[in-house]
């Protein structure tokens, strides 16, 4: 094993790196059914370096814990009276924007096994993988509009451009959740996986691709993906341009606190009928 092959310790992503060249990349906060937060940003962004530089990763597999793959951004409201608040919204943005930049120049077969719901931008980073698979239980949503945030993630270019304009017009702008057999249908997702050894037969799918030539693979890859990074690194800027805008403004704020207000009286709803 190389000195690169040191698997990092992260606080909400589990990494394993098998002999044959597979890494699997494991949001790991099940309980919180993988809710992205600040430190999640960092240790996804911190994951996929690794696995770019790292000589004994030929494959990586990008998948979740428990039952969701990402239920998306943690949502709460900013401390206003937080010092250093502009400087620490700009961090976060920064490495958003550096991971969705690292996603488009990921070098290496990126592998997205979806097992369970995808939300936000879950969902969305989905399509700068290479090839996704996902249980027939999953499902796919990116609820922007209701916290009056814009599309990330690149969606705005490579959902129209898989799902096609109407279907990914239904996500984006209107918020709907669209099913795996959906998602199979317009070709986001290749195909569905039993959820019965599901993390098994992805990791064996990713084995048998790990024993290509991994020069091959870089090659055809960059051959399928270079002639857009440019493009898509203009769409990560201009989106995460966007986003910090809508994120700060009163509508997004009065958004997101009506959000985990009806989220608090539901939470409270079920806690009582038990």
């Amino acid at each position: 094993m190389s000195a690169t092959a040191q698997v990092p310790k992260l606080e909400t992503i589990e990494i394993t790196l098998f002999p044959n060249g597979v890494a699997e990349i494991a949001h790991n906060r099940p309980k919180r059914y993988n809710a992205l937060s600040p430190q999640s940003y960092r240790d996804w962004l911190s994951a996929i370096q690794w696995a770019a530089k790292c000589d004994d990763v030929k494959v990586v597999v990008l998948t979740g814990r428990g039952k969701f793959y990402s239920s998306g951004q943690e949502l709460q409201i900013p401390d206003m009276e937080q010092d250093n608040l502009e400087e620490e919204m700009a961090r976060r943005m920064q490495t958003t924007t550096n991971l969705v930049s690292e996603m488009i120049a990921f070098p290496k077969v990126l592998i997205a096994a979806v097992n369970g719901p995808a939300i936000g931008f879950g969902s969305t980073t989905l399509a700068l993988c290479d090839v996704v698979y996902c249980v027939p239980e999953a499902t796919f949503s990116t609820p922007f509009m209701k916290l009056a945030f814009c599309a990330e993630g690149c969606s705005s270019l490579l959902f129209p451009r898989i799902m096609g304009p109407s279907k990914a017009n239904e996500m984006l702008l209107f918020g709907r959740t669209f099913s795996s057999s959906e998602m199979v249908d317009c070709g986001f997702v290749s195909r569905t996986v039993p959820k019965d050894n599901f993390r098994e037969d992805i990791l064996k799918i990713a084995g048998n691709a790990a024993q290509f030539s991994a020069e091959a693979l870089k090659v055809t890859k960059d051959l399928i993906k270079g002639v857009d990074r440019e493009l898509l690194e203009k769409v990560n800027q201009e989106e995460m341009r966007m986003l910090g805008e809508r994120m700060g403004s009163s509508d997004s704020v009065e958004s997101i606190m009506r959000f985990l207000a009806e989220a608090a009286e539901r939470k409270a709803a079920k806690k009582a009928k038990l």
